[in-house]
């Protein structure tokens, strides 16, 4: 027995110490619970709000609005019932389902890029180093395996590319169940017309067709498709609803500064798709052309992959060129559709290309494995510190239970003392998902989509504070997806804690047009000092020990719209 533990221990060390890592990385969501510091950007003021109502609601294969937001929020805006993260967030409680999403995306992560890298590259040590700095990457949360699974697609795809229909079955079975944990619109659809090129040329080269590599991809783009019914149900049948994104009117950027974007993404990345690759990676590539130049090598694979992603990084610069506007403005796909999403293939590619040049390191330099050891020591050490608790407690940011106080917000429904279901409330200096989680049904959200009509009528609450701001009026007005009680003087910073100093004296919002809406309470994390002169009747304020929130609860004047 124990001759056999040490055999697996021999034979797979490298494995299991990348494991050893990466369970590491996620320990904080197992041992501190609802007490982890996650990221708020697209995740505590968004995704996991939009998991919770529809797993509240019950209504996965319905096709009814949601009440609880704008009135009414159409189904299709919200996560299909076949994303496996719907059945997460309904079988556990949010943080559980949040901490089994982490789990599976970095696990996924790592053994994807470990099976990807071992095609090209003999060192286990490199294979695996390079794989577990990958897989604990700060990937987006809630795309799951949007990214972080794309190693594991690229690797069943080429596996199929060259066996064809003597590729194993279970092979054909994880890409068939890819689609359940990752998204079609954000990363696969342009993955999938990637391996469509693939087959494509492979056609015309080899004068022969590849039946089964076409059939792998129409498969999973087929089911992708009946996994996003409800969007295309909505698209094409039976619309329902114009969307707020029919109005977009994002693209705007000169020349000059469509260069200076190109550098930026190619050189940081963007905020969803980080590679960290700036001050490790890319240094290690431009060693690796100088070390292949004095040895008269050829990295052609190398050379071609990093072309690759400098052009997804001018494609993405570019879509936000100005002169991009004729195409957008006459064809809607081009605006409602964001086609420089394709710069979410590049973590994949970068770490492709940081693997292959410290597989060059290490064959042709001298000291090259201790050179190589240490580089992935520090690439891992440099993603390891932005662990998410690690990151966002330094940054000061709330905890998950601090973020949605749910102890505040429960004395806040008791004093008012009706169903939630019978008022409307609207947030102020603070994100609106926070009363969303909280069971309050809200008038102001952050969603993907929403009627367009919908934006027109609660733009009017806030046009005399978006005619303060110009920075806000045309961020609400080129793209909107976050409908927010704008204040001028805060600009877009929406985490205000009950130290802050900050007092509002100069707000200005249409009461009459709030009303109209349906509008009964104003919840403000900050206090309204010209509250009378916005037709607002301050209630009291709640704290407690626990939140970081002083909530100031102002009632609005006048007949209340359930009444009228």
């Amino acid at each position: 027995m124990s001759s056999a533990i040490s055999n697996i221990f021999s034979n797979y060390k490298h494995i299991l110490m990348a494991c050893l890592v990466i369970a590491v990385y996620l320990s904080p969501y197992y041992i501190l619970g609802e007490d982890t510091h996650i990221r708020v950007h697209d995740n505590m003021d968004s995704n996991i709000v939009w998991y919770k109502l529809l797993a509240e609601s019950g209504q996965f294969f319905s096709m009814s609005e949601l009440p609880n937001v704008i009135n009414g929020l159409p189904r299709s805006t919200l996560a299909t019932p076949f994303d496996i993260m719907v059945w997460f967030y309904t079988l556990f409680e949010p943080m559980t389902a949040y901490t089994i999403g982490q789990t599976i995306m970095r696990f996924a992560g790592f053994f994807g890029m470990y099976l990807l890298l071992r095609r090209f590259i003999s060192s286990k040590w490199i294979v695996a180093g390079v794989s577990v700095a990958f897989a604990m990457l700060p990937f987006w949360p809630s795309g799951l395996l949007s990214i972080a699974g794309l190693p594991l697609a690229l690797y069943l795809f080429l596996s199929i590319r060259d066996r064809s229909w003597r590729a194993p079955w279970y092979h054909w079975l994880t890409l068939m169940l890819i689609p359940f944990f990752s998204n079609f619109i954000l990363t696969f659809v342009f993955f999938l017309g990637l391996m469509g090129v693939i087959w494509l040329v492979d056609w015309i080269r080899f004068k022969h067709s590849n039946w089964a590599l076409f059939t792998a991809v129409a498969a999973m783009t087929t089911i992708y498709l009946i996994k996003n019914y409800m969007i295309i149900y909505s698209m094409f049948i039976n619309s329902g609803f114009t969307s707020h994104r029919d109005a977009l009117d994002l693209g705007h950027n000169s020349l000059m500064g469509t260069i200076r974007l190109f550098f930026e993404n190619f050189l940081t990345g963007h905020t969803h798709d980080m590679a960290i690759h700036t001050y490790i990676i890319l240094p290690v590539i431009g060693i690796a052309f100088v070390v292949a130049i004095f040895n008269r090598l050829r990295p052609t694979l190398l050379a071609s992959l990093l072309l690759f992603n400098a052009a997804l990084s001018l494609w993405y610069a570019f879509w936000y060129w100005e002169g991009w506007r004729i195409v957008k403005d006459n064809v809607m796909l081009a605006n409602t559709f964001n086609f420089s999403r394709i710069h979410f293939l590049d973590p994949m590619v970068w770490y492709i290309c940081f693997a292959l040049a410290l597989w060059l390191l290490w064959k042709h330099l001298r000291f090259g494995k201790t050179i190589v050891v240490l580089l992935i020591i520090a690439q891992c050490v440099s993603v390891f510190w932005l662990n998410e608790e690690l990151k966002y407690e330094r940054l000061g940011m709330p905890t998950y239970e601090e973020f949605y106080s749910e102890e505040l917000f429960e004395s806040i429904e008791e004093y008012i003392g009706k169903d939630q279901s019978e008022y409307r409330v609207v947030s102020i200096a603070m994100h609106p998902t926070i009363a969303q989680f909280n069971g309050f049904y809200t008038l102001d959200t952050y969603n993907n989509s929403y009627p367009l009509e919908y934006k027109q009528r609660f733009r009017e609450i806030i046009a005399p504070e978006l005619d303060k701001n110009p920075t806000l009026e045309s961020y609400v007005d080129t793209w909107g997806g976050r409908l927010y009680m704008y204040v001028a003087e805060l600009g877009k910073n929406y985490i205000f804690k009950k130290n802050s100093n900050e007092v509002l004296d100069n707000l200005n919002i249409n009461t009459d047009a709030l009303r109209e809406l349906g509008g009964d309470y104003v919840l403000s994390a900050l206090p309204i000092e010209n509250h009378e002169e916005n037709q607002l009747a301050f209630e009291r304020s709640f704290e407690n020990d626990e939140s970081i929130y002083k909530i100031y609860l102002y009632r609005v004047e006048g007949e209340p719209w359930y009444l009228r």
